[in-house]
């Protein structure tokens, strides 16, 4: 009796669990479908509307392509790929209509192209460019989430990819800023082509490492490093959101990233072939800039946000200071040159000026906030030392506009800046990385001690460098020849 009893619930268990499995696919497939005729059903409309605002009038058919970039007005290096991609894109295929996905809503479409001018010097076709300004930007606001923030984030690209999909459907929908949970959904919604441009991976081994080696950074908290069960708790967490974010990129039918650092996570984690598509950086202009009449100053180009950590380079500057102080009687000086997005940048502004006044280095600590490209050239030609504190950066375009500038880098020991960029040139030094307070305040005096005949000859190393690797022209061949496969 109690094996017939065992086997009758067995098969009761098994279709109880078939039933609720059933409803649970049936249910999935309806909601998947329900969204799907939504978005379906205005594309005819909405793509009428777009071509209507930009007074589309050519006789061939346009094809659209959707460039996913909610913060293309932030102006950094990530924009600086984005709009020279568009620009390239402009160019090369005039049939194409190009449509921003953007949360910028406090901004008008003329606002944002005379950014994009002042700020990289890109003149762009208004008459074949839309935008597209999405109301949710909200939702992938790292403040919003002081927990489990990778998380909640990629879900809230989720929402925030079916908010872009209901406005437009494209032929190609074009990922610029690395949300690869949008994949799926665009996946499932519409089955076009997806390309990606990754600047970086949304989670790597570096990150797992840190937890498991009980070292805090400025989004991993110390109580999760320090307690046993939090960190184990998180590193379950990271290694099964890294599962997830593998999966989402997979559905990338064209993956391109901007350093050997992010080839080899994104590779490993999406189980792709990426194709590697240096960032641009407008080498040109600014080889032009002459070595001579240098003054000893330090120019920092980063955005204000945490991760690229000004503390660093402050507290690097205060403690050159303290082991040289022979440059307190020099015109020493550092600018530090970046964007402001919002008001957490503004606070974080306004603690850095503090710990100038803590350190005894406010006279001799410059701020450029939202400084115009003139500005930023201006800048470049008269220092000589390029400062860069970020850890595991993926590229450092920063790093290129140093060097291409003339400027000697002291640059992080990681990633983009160690693997593609601060390399030797014909078996010789361009410039200078380090790692810590000390390895920075010494590189910073080595830097700023060379000769001048040193200085030339490593700043023009450091130039013949990026123009071999960096320049708009390669960058430009590159990408358009992965777009080709789904624009031609």
């Amino acid at each position: 009796m109690a094996a017939i009893s065992s086997v009758a619930f067995a098969i009761s268990f098994l279709m109880s669990f078939t039933f609720w499995l059933t409803v649970i696919l049936i249910t999935a497939y309806l909601v998947v479908w329900w969204f799907r005729h939504r978005i379906q059903k205005h594309i005819g409309r909405n793509r009428d509307r777009i071509l209507q605002e930009v007074g589309y009038t050519a006789d061939q058919a346009p094809t659209f392509v959707g460039f996913f970039h909610p913060y293309c007005n932030a102006g950094g290096g990530g924009e600086r790929v984005l709009w020279t991609a568009l620009r390239d894109v402009q160019q090369e295929f005039p049939h194409v209509v190009s449509v921003v996905y953007t949360g910028d809503t406090d901004c008008s479409k003329e606002q944002i192209l005379l950014k994009v001018r002042t700020r990289f010097n890109i003149d762009l076709n208004p008459r074949k460019l839309a935008f597209v300004f999405l109301t949710k930007r909200y939702l992938v606001e790292d403040a919003n989430y002081p927990r489990m923030t990778l998380l909640f984030q990629s879900l809230g690209s989720f929402v925030l990819g079916y908010e872009a999909l209901a406005n437009l459907v494209p032929d190609v929908f074009f990922d610029t800023m690395g949300y690869a949970f949008t994949y799926p959904l665009v996946y499932m919604m519409t089955q076009i082509k997806i390309a990606a441009y990754v600047h970086y991976p949304t989670i790597s081994s570096d990150m797992l490492q840190r937890v498991y080696e009980r070292r805090p950074q400025y989004n991993n908290d110390a109580r999760f490093v320090t307690n046993t069960v939090w960190r184990t708790g998180k590193l379950i967490y990271y290694r099964l959101f890294a599962k997830i974010y593998g999966f989402c990129g997979s559905f990338a039918d064209i993956v391109m990233v901007n350093s050997t650092w992010t080839k080899g996570h994104i590779d490993s984690l999406w189980h792709t072939t990426a194709e590697i598509v240096h960032p641009p950086c407008d080498t040109e202009r600014l080889n032009e800039l002459p070595l001579v009449g240098r003054k000893p100053w330090i120019v920092s180009v980063a955005q204000f946000r945490p991760e690229k950590d000004h503390l660093l380079q402050l507290r690097s500057l205060a403690k050159m200071l303290e082991l040289y102080p022979q440059w307190k009687s020099q015109p020493l000086e550092l600018v530090l040159i970046g964007s402001s997005r919002n008001e957490d940048d503004e606070r974080r502004i306004a603690e850095l000026r503090k710990e100038c006044v803590r350190l005894g280095i406010q006279d001799i600590v410059r701020f450029e906030v939202n400084a115009s490209f003139d500005v930023l050239v201006s800048s470049l030609g008269m220092a000589k030392v390029g400062l860069h504190t970020m850890w595991n950066e993926h590229f450092g375009i920063g790093v290129v506009e140093y060097m291409a500038a003339g400027l000697i880098p002291v640059a992080h020991n990681s990633a983009g800046p160690k693997l593609d960029i601060v390399v030797d040139y014909d078996g010789k030094k361009t410039g200078f990385l380090a790692d810590s307070v000390e390895t920075f305040a010494e590189s910073l005096h080595a830097a700023l001690m060379l000769s001048d005949k040193e200085y030339e000859a490593m700043a023009f190393r450091a130039r013949a460098s990026t123009a071999d690797r960096f320049s708009e022209l390669l960058f430009s061949t590159d990408l358009l020849r992965s777009l080709r496969k789904c624009l031609t």
